[in-house]
């Protein structure tokens, strides 16, 4: 998990370099490849119908955020997600979401707000009829809402960064006939607070929604799937 540099995304976000570094990330992350799995410069290259070079240097970037272990005279190896990865994740994405709601209390703008509070109510809806996959789509949502209302372009990026590293165990979190109806209770109750102009509340309910997924993820044994998901 590198260091995030404007410049740097912006320029990547056209080069064959991040389009190859950013289809292998998501590759990774949704588990196309298994922990310990080589990647091969060659096969990705004609793939994705590039030459090593971009290749190569997009293994360098995947090894700097940690998917990704480079052994010289052998290959590139995925790393994968562990257990303590989920964890730290978890527990550092915490204390960031309830800084970003604070911070989205000061900013937010009439249109995000509009928003926010049609996607909650939106998942009020699906949540009374059952759709968990609607409801999941609608929490991915809510919480870039939240990033994009922070008016950081840093911590924005921090957070979605982290959140697509947890992206899997999420969705079968909220799969959960009891979790999702709850995570967006617990959305609604963040909305209010930043609708009211209450940094203080907004922050605390942030970082405990944060929490509560990650216990309810140990309760299931989520975390514990998800990591042996890799190691298969």
């Amino acid at each position: 998990m590198g260091s995030y540099d404007v410049k740097q995304e912006v320029t990547d976000k056209y080069s064959l370099r991040g389009r190859v570094f950013n289809k292998l990330r998501s590759d990774i992350l949704s588990g196309k490849y298994a922990e310990h799995e080589e990647l091969k410069e060659v096969a990705i290259g004609e793939e994705m119908g590039v030459s090593r070079t971009p290749v190569r240097e997009a293994f360098r970037q995947l090894e700097l955020e940690g998917l990704i272990q480079i052994i010289p005279n052998k290959g590139a190896y995925v790393t994968g997600i562990t257990e303590k990865d989920v964890k730290d994740i978890y527990m550092i994405r915490s204390r960031l979401e309830g800084l970003c709601a604070r911070w989205a209390t000061e900013h937010i703008s009439r249109e995000q707000m509009d928003e926010m509070e049609e996607n909650v109510y939106l998942g009020e809806f699906h949540a009374r009829k059952g759709n968990l996959e609607q409801l999941a789509e609608l929490d991915n949502r809510f919480h870039d809402i939240m990033y994009e209302a922070c008016n950081s372009k840093i911590l924005e990026h921090q957070l979605k960064d982290f959140h697509s590293y947890v992206l899997r165990v999420r969705r079968k979190t909220l799969s959960n006939v009891n979790r999702g109806p709850k995570s967006n209770e617990e959305h609604k109750q963040i909305m209010e607070a930043i609708r009211e102009g209450d940094g203080d509340l907004a922050e605390q309910l942030a970082h405990q929604h944060m929490i509560n997924a990650y216990e309810n993820m140990v309760k299931n044994g989520l975390h514990e799937a998800y990591a042996k998901e890799d190691k298969e």
